[in-house]
This record gives structure tokens, sequence and C-alpha cells, in this order.
């Protein structure tokens, strides 16, 4: 199998791993659901309307428009690897972040109409009365959570983030590229450098 289908079997997979637990979440639980599947492991219902972890810190539309074209980067500068024949771990590490992003932003641009809020009640696919939202401003759905460390209070000091599938894939193709793929990941930056360094008259 050639990389460029690796590639692009790696993100559709990631993509129906991730939007299928969202829908089934989405038409099953209710906003706060949450069930216990171990000790330090539950599925816990919420949406967030920003970054990776329910991080907010800019305004919606931008933030999705923002993934769109980080993206389409993506998707280029896979590209570019695969013609400068790199190594198939990068390539795929890269794919794996285009996956990520490209599962929220699914659920940024057409959850808000597809479905209606989940607000004490389980949400409906494309109800009556409408969605929750107009396009792209749709709400991101989170259900993994780790409660691994709590204080004498029973709060949750590590780990306290309620994140998705898509977050993890970004999450743990960063660790990876850090680990061991430094090298090419400072060739792309190199070459991007010298690329924009104007020629000497």
């Amino acid at each position: 199998m050639s990389i460029t289908k690796k590639s692009i079997l790696l993100i559709f997979l990631v993509l129906f791993v991730d939007q299928a637990l969202k829908i089934y979440i989405k038409l099953h639980f209710a906003l706060g659901d949450h069930v216990n599947v171990l000790s330090w492991f539950q599925i816990y219902f919420i949406e967030n309307n920003g970054m990776a972890f329910g991080m907010e810190l800019i305004g919606k539309l931008f933030l999705t428009l923002f993934r769109i074209v980080a993206v389409a980067a993506l998707g280029y500068y896979i590209h570019i690897l695969i013609k400068k024949q790199v190594r198939t771990g990068y390539i795929l590490t890269i794919s794996l972040v285009l996956a990520g992003a490209a599962g929220n932003i699914i659920d940024s641009v057409f959850y808000g109409l597809f479905f209606n809020d989940s607000y004490g009640h389980v949400a409906s696919f494309l109800p009556d009365g409408g969605g929750y939202a107009s396009l792209f401003y749709g709400k991101v759905v989170d259900m993994l959570y780790f409660p691994i460390l709590h204080n004498s209070l029973g709060e949750t000091i590590f780990f306290s983030p309620v994140f998705n599938i898509a977050d993890s894939a970004i999450s743990v193709a960063v660790v990876i590229i850090l680990i061991f793929y430094r090298k090419e990941l400072n060739d792309s930056l190199e070459s991007k450098k010298d690329s924009n360094v104007e020629p000497a008259e």
C-alpha cells in the first residue's frame, strides 16, 4: 500500500471513530451525564466552544475558520512530504494531526445544524424545530474523562480536562513528533525559513 493510501486510510479511520463516538454520545446522553467505566475513567458528556480540552481563548467563528485553513495547510504539507519521500512514520503522524483537527471542525461546522441542544434531555438528529446553532457555530462534543488523582475533598487534581478522540489524535501525534521526529520537523522549519529569505541583489 502506498504512503498516500496509508495516510488517507488513517485520516478516515480516526474521523470515523471520532464521529461515531460523538454522535452516539450526542444521541444517548444529556449534557452532564456520565458513566463510570473504571474507577479512573468515565464517559462524561460535555460540550465546548473552544480549543482542545475545553480551552476558550478566541472567538468561535475565527477559531472554526482557523481550523479549516490549518487542515488545508496540513493537507498540502502532507502532499509535499510524500513528494519528498520523507519517513512514513512522520507522514502518518502529521496525518493524525490533520485527522484530529478535521474531527473537531465537523462538530463546529455542522453539529449546530444537525442536533438540538442537550440541556436536560437527549438531543435529536435533524429536529423539527431546527438545530441549536447556525453553520460554523456548533459545539465540540467531549466525553473522555480520566479523574486519576483526587485531593482530600474528592476534587480531581489530575487529569481534569474532558476531551475526545480528535483531541487525543493531535496530542499523541505531537508527543510522537517530539520524541521520534524532531529532525524531520526541524528540517521542515528550516526549509520554510530558507524559502522566505529574499535573495541578495
